[in-house]
């Protein structure tokens, strides 16, 4: 088993953070998880989002890497993004 000390060396804030959002296209709000993503990354950029649709144009995934500031932040980002209409998985 881990202890908690040891847990906390793996990851070492500040550090880029990807988080992928998946959607359907119809029902993801794009500026809706624009909105929840900037209130926790006040700072992202434009150039740190990627977004791509699936072949045939059902669903939506779009990539923010924010710099991460704390776990905490990640965690209640990746919570802020599961409650958002039309979000089906987070990577």
């Amino acid at each position: 088993m881990v202890d908690e000390p040891q847990q906390q060396e793996l990851l070492r804030f500040p550090m880029p953070w990807p988080i992928k959002v998946v959607g359907r296209h119809a029902e993801m709000q794009r500026t809706e998880i624009d909105a929840i993503v900037r209130l926790f990354a006040p700072d992202l950029t434009d150039d740190q989002i990627a977004e791509r649709e699936s072949n045939q144009k059902h669903f939506l995934s779009i990539t923010y890497t924010i710099n991460a500031q704390s776990k905490e932040q990640v965690v209640g980002l990746a919570n802020a993004l599961k409650a958002a209409t039309g979000v089906i998985m987070l990577i």
